[in-house]
């Protein structure tokens, strides 16, 4: 901390003297290292492991992925086109959710593809069905700024551009004010898509510039801890560290230089036996308890501990796939209701940022799952 405080110290005074968004030009080694985690996922072709967004992110980054970026997309192209246009309502489930869609359609759009006539009508119009249905809903600020900018920036309504304007304003204002002493905007996952959103601010002041010099800081420190191995979040920052974001989509350049990824060579394990950690399990709710020491590798996720504690006990869980990975909807039968998560937690009441699939456990830590209200 000594050192990152002396880097945080450094760019604060730099700070004074910028006052827009840029993140400058970051050691190519470790964005080629950071793109490399992508590569294993585009191997998982299955409707619920697809992700646009990796395909979004590779596209607004300096790296390719050669032959295996295009069979992703056509691959997300099957998927997507038969679950969108089918006139099929019985399994609503397989439908992809509002942030899938949008995903998909930047997927497109990233190679320049303009989705146009009957079907481009189509899909437009199932995404501002899901806006109609989901905008009470929205608690994503970064999200929802990247948004207005698209469309003051694109002037499909040049009616509203003042209050684009003013909405934007508002969203980057509760933003810089969420940046915390370390330099991140809420945690270090949420910080790439609210880079992103600073990135394209039209609204330059000391204050942005000072904030993006400090959150940039604390994104490198974290890339040394290899903090991202999430696809999805992987892919948020990729953009980032070339400069780029979600509404660069609006003109998009794909004849842009990239370089291509090769797979990450794997260092040979010194040992033969595998270690083994142990890991207590509870669980607390107002129907039920449980508690129970699991045995595990080393290395393993949450989610391995989940699998080992249903082989030995009475616990059971039920998860969801989303675009982050698999989440909690049920806990030895206990369905979360509307409004109501599973939390994780490390005790004694830590709340874990990561979902069951990233967390590592430590040796002798106690994890809790809780199901609370929001």
């Amino acid at each position: 901390m000594g050192c990152l405080g002396a880097l945080l110290f450094l760019l604060g005074g730099l700070g004074a003297l910028a006052q827009i968004c840029e993140i400058t030009e970051v050691d190519s080694t470790l964005v080629e290292r950071l793109g490399q985690r992508l590569l294993p996922w585009m191997d998982r072709l299955s409707p619920e492991q697809l992700n646009p967004s990796i395909y979004v992110g590779l596209r607004l980054s300096s790296l390719q992925a050669g032959a295996k970026e295009a069979h992703y997309l056509h691959s997300l192209k099957l998927s997507y086109q038969q679950s969108l246009l089918s006139n099929d309502n019985s399994d609503s489930e397989a439908k992809p959710s509002m942030g899938q869609l949008a995903l998909y359609l930047l997927a497109l759009r990233a190679n320049c593809e303009f989705v146009r006539g009957r079907k481009g009508d189509s899909l437009v119009s199932q995404l501002k069905r899901f806006l109609e249905d989901e905008k009470g809903a929205i608690d994503t600020l970064a999200m929802a700024g990247l948004a207005f900018s698209c469309l003051k920036l694109s002037n499909l309504n040049r009616n509203l551009r003042n209050r684009s304007t003013v909405a934007l304003g508002r969203v980057q204002e509760k933003i810089l004010k969420a940046q915390t002493p370390e330099g991140h905007f809420g945690n270090v996952y949420s910080t790439p898509l609210a880079l992103q959103l600073l990135m394209a601010s039209l609204r330059p002041t000391v204050e942005l510039g000072t904030a993006c010099l400090k959150a940039k800081a604390a994104l490198l420190a974290s890339l040394q801890h290899k903090a991202f191995q999430n696809p999805l979040m992987i892919s948020q920052l990729l953009p980032i560290l070339n400069q780029k974001s979600y509404v660069d989509l609006i003109s998009p350049d794909c004849e842009a230089p990239r370089v291509l990824l090769e797979p990450a060579t794997e260092t040979p394990s010194q040992t033969q036996v595998p270690e083994f950690i142990h890991v207590m399990l509870k669980v607390s709710s107002t129907f039920l308890s449980y508690r129970h020491s699991v045995s595990v590798p080393v290395s393993s996720s949450l989610e391995d501990v989940l699998k080992k504690a249903q082989e030995h006990s009475r616990f059971t869980y039920g998860t969801q796939a989303s675009l982050s990975g698999p989440y909690l909807t049920s806990v030895m039968g206990n369905k979360a209701g509307e409004r109501e998560f599973w939390q994780l937690l490390r005790a004694p009441d830590t709340p874990l940022l990561q979902g069951i699939a990233d967390y590592r456990p430590r040796d002798g830590e106690t994890i809790e799952l809780r199901l609370v209200g929001w």
